[in-house]
């Protein structure tokens, strides 16, 4: 059950020398306790219940992609690292190759997966997740990206404050050098999650009276009424952006 919560809510741990963050997701999975950390090529053992790495070892050659794909890796992990940087200070980022790892020169269809978790955790519970496939098809020399964006937010404000909502995604773009892909799918990731948080944003400060009047009960902590004249006091996007560094400019379409 722990390795189970832990790949589907995307935690993310500090690396045993402190050299970075793991993602545990099964993207990077090798085994049950040990998974992939892309960007430095290593190996490291997950303590799910405790939610640590206890060790880490070098990747062997067979874990990792060839020199050609490594190229496309990096150079996307690179420009999508800054994006995150930028727009979740709070975020961390990992970019996987899902299939053709072997592939050693142009001339084959091969996949990458970008995966993005920020999360703040206690006493609020905040966090935004996303995973995009990019499919490369050497033939029509395109990238196909698939999205999936997550959103989770739970916490305690005069009563049980929570928001669980999903969107899938769907882009393309033409292959280009590894270098110029980077920076295209981060871009197409920046665009489509700063609308997605856009939208957030006005569902949530634009709800009606009558949506939450339909809900009618006495809080159960404080036990008093509802402020039904005031519900767009409730600013749940305002918190998620607060709590995980969201909106600071980072956050512009392209």
């Amino acid at each position: 059950a722990y390795p189970e919560y832990n790949k589907t809510h995307l935690l993310s741990l500090q690396l045993p020398d402190r050299s970075g963050d793991i993602i545990i997701t099964t993207y990077g999975e090798i085994d049950r306790n040990n998974y992939l950390d892309p960007r430095t090529a290593q190996i490291a053992t997950v303590d799910h219940v405790k939610q640590t790495c206890t060790k880490l070892r070098p990747a062997a050659d067979e874990e990792l992609p060839s020199a050609y794909i490594e190229e496309f890796r990096s150079a996307i992990d690179y420009e999508v690292s800054k994006y995150v940087g930028e727009a979740y200070p709070k975020g961390v980022s990992a970019v996987y190759c899902t299939n053709g790892k072997d592939l050693e020169e142009p001339g084959a269809d091969f996949g990458l997966a970008v995966v993005i978790s920020a999360a703040r955790r206690s006493p609020r519970n905040f966090c935004w997740r996303s995973i995009w496939t990019l499919e490369f098809s050497y033939a029509f020399q395109l990238v196909e990206i698939k999205g999936k964006i997550q959103v989770d937010a739970h916490y305690f404000e005069e009563g049980n404050v929570q928001l669980d909502t999903d969107v899938d995604c769907k882009d393309s773009t033409i292959m280009q050098s590894p270098e110029d892909t980077g920076h295209t799918v981060a871009n197409i990731i920046r665009h489509h999650e700063s609308e997605y948080f856009s939208s957030l944003e006005e569902s949530y400060l634009n709800l009606s009276d009558a949506t939450f009047k339909d809900l009618r009960r006495k809080l159960p902590v404080t036990r008093t009424l509802f402020p039904w004249h005031n519900t767009h006091a409730i600013t749940l996007t305002r918190d998620l952006a607060k709590e995980l560094g969201i909106g600071k400019g980072s956050h512009v379409t392209r």
